[in-house]
């Protein structure tokens, strides 16, 4: 590498920021001074630019950003690339979700260009942005006739830097045509490609982002970068509100799940001490009509641009919720036939609102389950004493719907819960890592009766193999599990092995929130436990599922 008469050598580094724009303006103006550097072509100075600020920067996730290490390193990769041919990056994922403050950090780490779309006309978003870049430039002003001429402009001021465009969907409202711009700008002669930049589109709407590069849209095939971000796990959740007793933290993420924002700037904070102050947090926030949280979940509906029928898709959640999640479960509880809710649940599965779970030992069937809980908050307790609330008696509400919160809301949580631990854990519980986790039901003839496994584990699939059944579980939220829980399990496992599943290694697991009677305990184990018997049965409690993996 030429010397560039930096401080401290070859080992010189800088933290590439704001601060440290100086600096690395220091470095290219030395590096372009350098004869051998000067002789080689455009592209291979950018690249070369790129090389040497890397083996000098370490691009370490500012302090302010929770958790998000793997989406750090994915967008510090794509930011970084020395390849020419990596321009583009998606960046998706349901609101409240922490993109902006992930992306913001990235930008203002490497110096990029950040710029934030609202809901606005063509004119008006032009003017935004015209604005934006003249700052990034150092100020003055620009005014563009078209998205064509703002690109062109945007891709010589940052060069081979980073473009971050947020909210990238209300751009597309207002202008159908811009990703098509765009890809004349990424193509091998476009000025995007000339001048080495890189582009992050961000958004929310997820059926828009998802179509950008779907079937034989403008995008497709040149992303580098296809990052969802997704709700921090129950675990990462806990950590995040500060909770330690995971009772406690099964209750609140019941309510708020994994999205960051709701403890930020939602609740300002607020968080439960202890179980005995949850009901009054419950009171002091969601049920609270002055704090944002009360009516998040309409809004969450309401910013879906496919969504028309706002009843409609209400009384669809509602019915999930409640607890009929077959596709004719849902019809007959709303008065419709299951063709008119086809639609309404493919746009609901779109925009990730709703997840479609495939039965693993039934083919064909499939249920469906609300992926906010939020919304299952909502459509189980708010909806039905909303007069109540609206009328400031959140008191009166909570009381009516706390048992109904516990069994609708708080149970199927729980199991969803037990089943991310079962798929998170090592081949130590099951004898292998699991291939799939499920809810499943197994048909049992002879007693005329379906039985329910909240956590089915398999393995992965081997071609002419019988397919492997590592474990079947049963979940109960607030109810001592017994020995009888096991018995209908075992009765599944011999309906299985019927099937010709092979169960010859299926561990019977009881998932608990309330423990597990005497009997149980004198013939269960506990994770890492060996076996008392042949067939001992697996105890998981609280504390293991919510044990640092």
């Amino acid at each position: 590498m030429p010397d560039l008469g930096l401080p401290g050598g070859a080992g010189f580094q800088c933290g590439i920021g704001h601060s440290s724009a100086a600096a690395i303006v220091v470095i290219s103006q030395r590096l372009y001074r350098c004869a051998r550097f000067v002789e080689c072509p455009s592209i291979c100075r950018s690249v070369l630019i790129r090389s040497i600020l890397l083996s000098m920067t370490a691009l370490v996730k500012p302090d302010r950003v929770f958790d998000r290490d793997r989406e750090w390193d994915g967008l510090v990769r794509f930011a970084t690339s020395p390849s020419p041919d990596v321009r583009l990056g998606i960046v998706s994922g349901r609101r409240r979700q922490g993109k902006t403050f992930l992306l913001d950090a990235l930008a203002d780490v490497v110096g990029g260009f950040f710029f934030t779309a609202t809901d606005a006309t063509e004119v008006e978003a032009l003017e935004g942005f015209g604005a934006a870049v003249a700052a990034h430039a150092g100020g003055g002003r620009y005014a563009f006739r078209d998205w064509d001429e703002a690109f062109e402009r945007l891709f010589a001021v940052v060069g081979d830097g980073l473009v971050v465009i947020d909210e990238f969907p209300y751009l597309t409202k207002a202008s159908p045509s811009l990703p098509s711009v765009l890809q004349r700008a990424l193509d091998p002669r476009g000025y995007a490609r000339r001048a080495g930049s890189r582009v992050l589109l961000c958004g929310s709407a997820m059926s828009v982002m998802g179509r950008l590069l779907a079937g034989s849209a403008p995008l497709r095939g040149r992303a580098s970068l296809e990052l969802i971000v997704k709700p921090l796990d129950y675990r990462e959740s806990a950590r995040f509100w500060g909770i330690e007793d995971p009772r406690l933290a099964v209750l609140v993420h019941s309510i708020v799940g994994g999205t960051p924002a709701y403890r930020r700037e939602f609740v300002a904070g607020d968080t439960p001490a202890s179980l005995q102050d949850f009901d009054s947090w419950v009171l002091r926030t969601v049920l609270n009509p002055q704090v944002p949280l009360f009516r998040e979940a309409r809004y969450l509906l309401a910013e879906e641009t496919d969504i028309r029928d706002v009843a409609l898709y209400h009384a669809v959640l509602g019915a999930i919720a409640g607890g009929h999640t077959t596709r004719g479960g849902i019809a007959n509880t709303i008065g419709r036939s299951s063709t008119d809710i086809g639609h309404p649940l493919s746009v609901l599965e779109d925009a990730q609102l709703v997840i479609r779970e495939a039965d693993p030992f039934n083919r064909g069937k499939s249920v469906y389950r609300v992926a906010e809980p939020l919304i299952v908050f909502y459509e189980a307790i708010m909806r039905r004493e909303w007069t109540r609330l609206e009328r400031g008696n959140p008191e009166a509400a909570w009381r009516n719907s706390r048992a109904t919160f516990l069994s609708q809301v708080v149970g199927p949580h729980f199991e969803g819960i037990c089943r991310e631990w079962a798929m998170s854990v090592g081949p130590e519980v099951f004898g292998e890592l699991p291939g799939h986790v499920a809810a499943a039901t197994v048909s049992d003839p002879r007693d005329k009766r379906q039985i329910q496994v909240d956590v089915a584990v398999l393995a992965p699939e081997e071609t002419g193999q019988p397919r492997r059944i590592l474990s079947l579980g049963e979940v109960k939220w607030d109810r001592t599990m017994t020995v009888g829980h096991v018995d209908r399990l075992r009765r599944a496992r011999e309906l299985l092995a019927a099937k010709g599943y092979d169960t010859s290694q299926t561990v019977l697991t009881c998932y608990s929130g309330a423990g597990f009677d005497e009997n149980l305990q004198t013939v269960g184990i506990r994770l890492g436990q060996r076996p008392k018997e042949a067939d001992s049965p697996m105890l998981v409690d609280l504390n293991t599922v919510y044990a640092v993996v």
